[in-house]
């Protein structure tokens, strides 16, 4: 019995220790630079301060660059988002903030790769621990 009670605490372990909630989809499909959206589309400036409304979003600080990784399709009503990562002034701050953004507050500076693979998105794209 008690062998059959180790084999159940890892599950245990695992599913403890998962933190977060799938918010509402904001698109069914993105643009992206490849099929697993991994590279980087463009290289953007924001063009104005953006407080993130939700936590798929980021906060955004004029002047700051958003490395660009897929481009939501945009679908009735909704706006245009764009999906990217931004970095602190830290040098410690070596992975980022990645969320959504609107496409209208940022030029893209540099185009690395076009965005030319549509991706559905998935419940995974709109998870927020």
């Amino acid at each position: 019995m008690a062998r059959l009670s180790l084999l159940f605490l890892p599950g245990l372990v695992a599913i403890g220790t998962v933190h977060g909630i799938f918010m509402d989809r904001l698109a069914s499909k993105k643009l992206c630079a490849d099929d697993e959206c991994v590279y980087t589309i463009s290289l953007a400036r924001a063009q104005e301060d953006y407080n993130a409304p939700d936590c798929r979003f980021i906060n955004v600080k004029k002047g700051q660059q958003i490395y660009v990784y897929s481009k939501l399709v945009k679908e009735n009503d909704a706006g245009e988002f764009w999906a990217g990562s931004v970095y602190g002034d830290r040098p410690d701050d070596e992975m980022g903030t990645v969320g959504y953004f609107p496409s209208n507050l940022v030029e893209e500076q540099h185009v690395y790769q076009e965005a030319t693979k549509e991706v559905p998105t998935t419940d995974i794209d709109f998870f927020c621990e």
